[in-house]
C-alpha cells in the first residue's frame, strides 16, 4: 500500500478523521497512537461502522481484506496524503499565520470571499501539523478556494505546514511576543513566522503586506508579487472608523462597521477587504460580510448582559495582545474592571512580561484589577487568585458593579468559567 493507492480510498470516502468516536459510514479513519492509547484497537469496529478504510501504525492490526492498512506512521501518512491531495487541487490557497489575530482574520477573509466563491477554511483551531492536513483533505470538488490558518510555537513548524498546504498567497498578521519559550525570544518569533515568506518567495507566490508594519515591510522589501495596504502609497487604502465600542473601515466611500472591538482588529479587517477586492468581490458585498460577521469564539467578543458590557478575549493572550486589549478597554466610557489571566509559554521572560502588564494596568487607572494564575499572583499583592475556582469564590461574595468588564487571558487559564458570576 502506498499513498497513491490510499488516495483512491480517500476519493471514495466522505471525509478523513482521527476521532474513533465520530466514525460514520464512508469515513477514512486514521488511527493514531500514543503512550497510553492506540486507536488501532478500534480499527475493526470502524470498519463495522462503515469506514471505507483505516490506517494503523501498529502492524499487528493490519487486515488488508477488511481495508485496514499498515503504515509506519499515521501522522506522516496523513500529511503525505494531504500533500498528494493538494497537488490535485487547481484552486488558490491562502496561507495565514501571525502572533495575534490570525483566527479572526481567517474568519473575516472567509466571510468576505464567501460572498462570491465557495470557500473552505480552517475550522476552529485545526491549525497545526494534524489540523492543516485534515483541513486540506476536507477540500472537496465544489470548493473554489481555501483559507488555511497555520499556528506555530517553535521554529520550522510553519515551514512544515507550508510544505503541506503549498499556499499561493500568504499573510502574516503581525509579529508579537507569543510562544517566546518555544521560539527562543522575539527574534525567534520573527524568524519562525517568516518561514511563510521564505516559502512564498522560493515558489514565487504572492504576499499580502501591511505596510504599516515595519517588520512586514522589511521582510518583503524588493519582492514581487505583493499586494499592499496600510500606507499612502499602497495599492489599497483605508480609513479607520469607530462606532461605540466597535471598529470599522472606510473604503471606496463605503462605511463598514464590524462587530469587533479594538483598533487592533482594524488591520484584520483591512486584510480581509484587500483580499476581497483582489479577488473581485463587490464592495457592497464586502461591506455586508464585514458587518454581518459575528465573533462567537471568545476573541474580541462583546456581550451586553444585564446592563453591563462584557468584553471576552479569553482564547489566547501574550504580552502584545494583552497590551493592545488593555489600552483599547481603557477608552471605554464608564467604570471598568479587568480580569486578566496568566500569559503562558513565555519562558525566562515570563516574570518581566507579567510585571510590565500589571504596571500598565495600574497606569490605566481601572477601578478594579483582578488577576488569575500563578504568574500574576507571584507579583500581585491584592485581588490575585491562583486559578478560576478561587476567583469564582471571590466573585460570589464580591460581585462586580462596574459598567464594563474585560476578561483576557491564555486559553489554559479558562477565564470564561467566570462568566456566570459576572
Amino acid at each position: 500500500m502506498n499513498i497513491e493507492e490510499l488516495y483512491s480510498y480517500y476519493t471514495a470516502s466522505k471525509r478523513a478523521l482521527i476521532d474513533s468516536r465520530k466514525i460514520e459510514k464512508g469515513d477514512l479513519f486514521f488511527a493514531f497512537s500514543g503512550e497510553n492509547f492506540d486507536a488501532a484497537q478500534h480499527a475493526e469496529i470502524a470498519i463495522e461502522k462503515g469506514a471505507t478504510a483505516v490506517v494503523v501504525e501498529n502492524e499487528k492490526y493490519q487486515n488488508i481484506e477488511k481495508n485496514i492498512f499498515y503504515f509506519p506512521s499515521t501522522l506522516t501518512t496523513l500529511q503525505e496524503l494531504a500533500k498528494h491531495h493538494r497537488k490535485q487541487l487547481n484552486i488558490p490557497i491562502i496561507g495565514l499565520t501571525g502572533s495575534n489575530g490570525k483566527t479572526t482574520t481567517k474568519e473575516l477573509i472567509h466571510a468576505v470571499l464567501a460572498e462570491k466563491y465557495q470557500v473552505q477554511y480552517t475550522q476552529g483551531n485545526l491549525n497545526n501539523h494534524i489540523g492543516v492536513p485534515l483541513t486540506l483533505l476536507s477540500i472537496t470538488p465544489e470548493y473554489e478556494m481555501a483559507v488555511i490558518e497555520m499556528g506555530a510555537n517553535h521554529q520550522k513548524e510553519i515551514e512544515l505546514l507550508c510544505n503541506i498546504c503549498q499556499p499561493d498567497y500568504g499573510y502574516i498578521t503581525n509579529f508579537g511576543k507569543a510562544h517566546l519559550e518555544g521560539f527562543g525570544g522575539f527574534a525567534g518569533v520573527i524568524k519562525g513566522k517568516s518561514e511563510l515568506y521564505d516559502y512564498l518567495k522560493s515558489h514565487h507566490k504572492t504576499i499580502l503586506v501591511n505596510k504599516a508594519d515595519d517588520i512586514q515591510k522589511e521582510k518583503t522589501a524588493g519582492y514581487s508579487p505583493i499586494i499592499q495596504f496600510g500606507s499612502e502609497d499602497s495599492e489599497y487604502q483605508y480609513q479607520i472608523l469607530h462606532q461605540g465600542h466597535t471598529v470599522g473601515v472606510i473604503f471606496d466611500n463605503i462605511k463598514a462597521i464590524s462587530q469587533l472591538t479594538g483598533d487592533y482588529n482594524y488591520n484584520n479587517l483591512c486584510a480581509a477587504i484587500t483580499l476581497g477586492k483582489h479577488f473581485g468581490v463587490e464592495s457592497s458585498a464586502i461591506k455586508a460580510a464585514i458587518e454581518s460577521y459575528t465573533p462567537t469564539n471568545m476573541r474580541s467578543q462583546i456581550v451586553e448582559k444585564e446592563g453591563k458590557t462584557l468584553v471576552l478575549d479569553t482564547y489566547n493572550a501574550n504580552p502584545s495582545s494583552m497590551e493592545a486589549s488593555l489600552k483599547n478597554f481603557a477608552q471605554y466610557e464608564g467604570s471598568k474592571t479587568i480580569i486578566i489571566g496568566d500569559m503562558l509559554e513565555l519562558g525566562d521572560e515570563s516574570k518581566a512580561e507579567h510585571e510590565k502588564i500589571l504596571q500598565l494596568a495600574k497606569e490605566l487607572s481601572f477601578e478594579n484589577i483582578i488577576t488569575v494564575g500563578a504568574h500574576f499572583k507571584e507579583i500581585n499583592s491584592e485581588k490575585a487568585f491562583s486559578n478560576t475556582q478561587e476567583a469564582e469564590t471571590y466573585l460570589q461574595s464580591q460581585p462586580i458593579s462596574t459598567q464594563n468588564i474585560l476578561l483576557k487571558g491564555s486559553r489554559g487559564i479558562a477565564l470564561e468559567k467566570l462568566i456566570p458570576f459576572l
